[in-house]
């Protein structure tokens, strides 16, 4: 079995998903850390911090003899009005973000970091979503699936949420949890390029 080429600091299978339609080999590792936005953090510093934190973290839960692979982490946040939506800590607070959320213009910022020995680097990716306006009804039916309870914003566009997005400016896989094109732009930054790994991958 061949090394991963690059260890991933997250569970979450919209991650893993879009990390492999690029073609990485990886491993993911399962930790958790505290998420909380400092005073006057502003949400873009306070999701890059969260990434790198979360590199960070990976890196050293590393046995020695794989500390000098890469370690990925990633962070997502939903804002509205400078206003941070994490996840949701149960179906009320799921249900109170999306009556926020409703006939509102919302940003998606996920930020990735990749770390490998002491260097270490980040990508933003910010995307703008329009939601139409919910009735009441279709936000309590929604978070009675469950679906919104693991997700930053208390929804996932990738799932029964998309009837309720009218357009959105920028990045789809960005508002999943892991933009692509800051993650191979990152990954090539590191000599990891995205088709020069895949071709590495290949029998001779």
């Amino acid at each position: 079995m061949k090394p991963p080429v690059i260890y991933l600091a997250s569970c979450s299978p919209r991650r893993h998903e879009l990390l492999a339609q690029l073609g990485i080999a990886f491993e993911s590792l399962a930790f958790e850390i505290p998420e909380v936005q400092q005073a006057s953090e502003s949400p873009e510093h306070f999701v890059r911090r969260m990434a790198m934190e979360k590199a960070r973290e990976g890196q050293r839960q590393l046995p020695a003899a794989t500390m000098t692979t890469p370690v990925l982490g990633a962070d997502t946040i939903v804002v509205l009005n400078e206003t941070v939506f994490g996840k949701p800590a149960n179906r009320q607070q799921a249900e109170q973000q999306l009556s926020r959320l409703s006939g509102q213009r919302h940003q998606v910022i996920t930020a990735v970091a990749l770390r490998a020995a002491k260097r270490e680097a980040v990508r933003v990716s910010t995307t703008t979503v329009w939601f139409r306006e919910l009735r009441a009804s279709e936000y309590h039916a929604y978070c009675a699936t469950e679906e919104p309870l693991d997700k930053a914003g208390s929804y996932a566009i990738q799932g029964l949420a998309a009837a309720f997005i009218r357009r959105i400016d920028g990045s789809y896989s960005g508002v999943m949890g892991l933009p692509l094109y800051e993650t191979a732009e990152l990954l090539a930054e590191f000599g990891l390029g995205v088709f020069n790994t895949m071709n590495s991958n290949q029998p001779a």
